[in-house]
């Protein structure tokens, strides 16, 4: 690639990661409750009631509208972050605000989009890591709204990383491999330790997928550092939830954010956490 285009590729990718981020806005919205609907008829299937008909409903269909007054919300509506900016945070036919979420997904998506290009520049890496980074932010923004880290994204994630290894982008493909399984083992042999000894369940079965995801695209040798970053932030963050927030322990924080997190940290500096932690 041309010095030139180079320079500009973290410009390019920070308006790619616009138009990515209003498209996670509909993915973190609408994926749980597509999830919920196919559960409540499995459920019913199960039981021997009728499936109730409900409207299609999927990521395309109905087209975007507003939460408050169901109008369907027209192009220019649809800028990401110009259109909530020039609109003041509300909606243009019934005027109620808009969930701020929306611009800060769409911003921080092209914030880490550009950052990631300015670190991998133009390369197989780089486009890889764009990759990554779009199914972390939507995968951190549902587990913190559900609780829920869907298959849906999940498993997608684990073979992307996998396919991705084949020419060792960011790992060899045996530890790409091993990097998968460890990391579910070990979040699921955590889980039944802490089951077995509590008598309470301390993690989702999503956790353990995230992270042999993680394992997929780092290899085995990032497990630790991400591990370790996520369970220092995810400490920090849940004792000043109690202390300043008050609240209550028994209250599940999830945990995936803070996996996303130290996923994407180790993604560009992981070769900077391993020496600390006496990893070659």
């Amino acid at each position: 690639m041309v010095p030139e285009l180079q320079t500009l590729f973290p410009w390019i990718a920070g308006a790619l990661g616009l138009a990515v981020g209003s498209f996670l806005n509909v993915v973190v919205h609408r994926l749980p409750r597509m999830l919920q609907s196919q559960w409540k008829a499995q459920c019913a299937e199960l039981e021997d009631r009728p499936v109730p008909e409900t409207p299609r409903y999927n990521l395309w269909v109905p087209p975007s509208q507003c939460p408050s007054c169901g109008t369907a919300l027209r192009a220019a509506h649809n800028i990401p972050l110009v259109s909530y900016l020039a609109l003041r945070g509300r909606c243009a036919f019934c005027g109620n605000p808009i969930s701020a979420r929306y611009p800060v997904v769409e911003a921080t998506t092209a914030l880490l989009f550009a950052w990631v290009a300015a670190h991998f520049g133009w390369s197989a890496a780089g486009a890889g890591a764009l990759v990554l980074t779009a199914f972390l932010l939507a995968l951190a923004a549902i587990d913190a709204d559900t609780t829920l880290l869907p298959d849906d994204l999940t498993q997608p994630l684990l073979w992307i990383g996998l396919l991705m290894n084949l020419r060792s982008t960011f790992a060899p493909l045996s530890e790409a491999v091993v990097g998968a399984v460890a990391g579910y083992l070990s979040l699921w042999a955590v889980y039944w330790v802490f089951k077995l000894v509590t008598g309470k369940e301390g993690m989702g079965y999503g956790d353990f997928k995230l992270l042999a995801a993680l394992g997929a695209w780092l290899g085995w040798k990032m497990l630790l550092p991400i591990v370790l970053v996520s369970s220092l932030v995810g400490a920090v963050v849940g004792i000043a939830l109690i202390v300043l927030a008050r609240r209550g322990r028994e209250i599940p924080i999830p945990f995936g954010p803070y996996l996303a997190a130290a996923g994407f940290l180790v993604l560009l500096y992981g070769d900077h956490f391993t020496p600390l932690i006496g990893i070659k």
